[in-house]
């Protein structure tokens, strides 16, 4: 969507860390770009990268299928950096030798560098603390190839740090990506900066800018729809899209029965009176709820209201004439999934708030985020003064309360869970808490219990708490309420929501459990 000047690219070689990578990378204001390993030369030329990461990843590099990238790449003159098995990729393909290690390193550990050297600017009197770095290897370089020069080692791994003599390539057995790398973040400063020679162009402003400027030049007079929900990535979405072509934008909110208390009015507000935009509202709770009806398995719970949702959305949509395009809030990671470490996929995959749309409805896409990461989707948020209503909200999945209900779903559990949610939502706002943690929310259990209030024993529902926090939704750990904010939580609950007579807190973690419930 929009141009930057200064572009790092990184090749995906498979590690669980390469999101962060790219991550690292723009937070210092530079673009990056992750593809895959045997991304082609032409296309990485295209691109006009100022310099090439290679990541790490779980294969060895004599394995029998292990990704390798092509060695011309060594003779562009691009500065490359390897990191973890992209240093043994290169040592590798360059002449040296790779094998297992007797000791696998996984944790910290403490370089000692040998070598003054750009990538390690500013390290020149660094504590021992500051001198920690993150392993995770089991193979590691017991000979390097001829050119090349050792700039750190540890105790357990010899080669640690390198660079070629004379071609710019730099390699790191340890990863400075991730937090536990005390001073990576520098590294990567130095890479980009002083080794690559970036400049800072990388902002959320002038994404906005050129991002208008681009839906304006794509879409012209056309007319554009777009599935919103509330939620931030559809807010954003909707916001840059109708900056860009004002009346032309017709964001299609459909109410699936399944939505917090007071949410729908809520949404209706914002897109009309605050964002002023040409908002087509269809309530179909009636529909969603028969479609539901008596169904427990989760997964046919989210298929149904997905088919359900296309099925209205393409109604609303063939009242709108001369439509002509698709606006999407697809973000980076959804793009990144689709192209794995193995090879690029033939298709890009779905955002999953409206996914099989763009089958059904055979129209141009516009994604403005689909180069966004979802913090950098808020910062997108705040340049175009959206609420921090939106902006600070808690996740929500797509299948709403229905998935919150282990159990069928019916407008009685649906009241039920409505009022606990509301509940908890205002609790935790009133202490302070809502903007610390990255989720919380209550589930209605499939079971009774026993229970007393005043002089009568009862025989009603449960309510289960969850709170987490977590960065990105992919691991995630349980939050230590305060106690007299949980006997709140509880006391409310009980008392003011008919039929629950008992509230769990749930303290697992991701893994091994997950967020959700279902």
């Amino acid at each position: 969507m929009s141009e930057p000047t200064d572009k790092i690219l990184v090749l995906d070689f498979g590690s669980q860390y390469t999101q962060l990578i790219a991550r690292r990378i723009r937070e210092e204001q530079v673009y990056s770009e992750i593809q895959p390993y045997n991304y082609p030369i032409e296309k990485i030329l295209a691109f006009h990268p100022k310099g090439i990461v290679y990541s790490g990843g779980p294969s060895s590099v004599y394995e029998e299928g292990a990704p390798v990238s092509s060695r011309e790449l060594f003779d562009l003159g691009i500065p490359i950096l390897g990191i973890c098995y992209g240093l043994q990729l290169i040592a590798m393909q360059m002449g040296g030798k790779v094998a297992h290690s007797d000791r696998r390193e996984y944790g910290p550990a403490v370089i000692k560098i040998l070598k003054e050297d750009k990538l390690f600017s500013g390290f020149e009197d660094a504590s021992e603390e500051e001198r920690r770095v993150w392993m995770s290897h089991g193979d590691r370089v017991e000979e390097l190839p001829d050119g090349f020069e050792i700039l750190a080692r540890t105790d357990n791994s010899p080669v640690c740090a390198v660079r070629h003599r004379e071609k710019p390539i730099w390699g790191l057995q340890f990863h400075p990506e991730v937090h536990h790398t005390a001073r990576g973040k520098e590294i990567i400063r130095n890479f980009i900066f002083s080794i690559c020679g970036c400049k800072p162009s990388w902002t959320m402003q002038s994404f906005v800018t050129q991002s208008v400027a681009a839906i304006k030049e794509e879409v012209g007079n056309a007319k554009v729809i777009g599935a919103v929900s509330g939620g931030v990535d559809s807010t954003v979405m909707a916001a840059l899209v109708g900056e860009a072509v004002g009346n032309n934008f017709y964001p299609i909110f459909v109410n699936n029965g399944v939505l917090r208390k007071n949410e729908a009015e809520e949404v209706v507000h914002l897109y009309r009176n605050q964002l002023h935009l040409n908002l087509i509202y269809h309530d179909a709770t009636d529909r969603f709820l028969d479609a539901l009806k008596g169904v427990i398995d989760p997964e046919e719970k989210r298929k149904i209201i997905g088919r359900t949702f296309i099925d209205v959305f393409v109604h609303e949509a063939e009242k709108i004439e001369g439509v002509e395009f698709l606006a999407q809030g697809t973000l980076y990671p959804d793009v990144i999934e689709s192209v794995s470490f193995k090879g690029p996929s033939a298709t890009i995959k779905s955002h999953h708030n409206v996914g099989g749309l763009p089958e059904v409805m055979p129209l141009k896409l516009v994604e403005p985020l689909r180069e966004l990461f979802k913090d950098e989707v808020r910062l997108v948020g705040k340049v175009l003064d959206l609420p921090d209503s939106i902006l600070g909200r808690h996740p929500f999945p797509g299948p709403g309360l229905a998935i919150r209900m282990l159990d069928d779903v019916t407008p009685e559990k649906l009241e039920t869970l409505r009022e606990a949610d509301a509940i908890v939502t205002e609790e935790i706002r009133k202490a302070g808490w809502y903007d610390k943690i990255w989720q919380v929310f209550p589930v209605l259990l499939p079971i009774k219990t026993v229970g007393v209030m005043g002089d009568e024993r009862t025989y009603e529902q449960v309510i289960v708490i969850r709170a987490v926090h977590s960065v990105d939704g992919m691991t995630a750990d349980w939050v230590r309420l305060p106690y007299d904010l949980m006997a709140r939580l509880s006391n409310r609950i009980i008392n003011e929501v008919k039929g629950v007579n008992r509230v769990v807190y749930d303290i697992s973690s991701k893994p091994p459990s997950t967020i959700e419930w279902e």
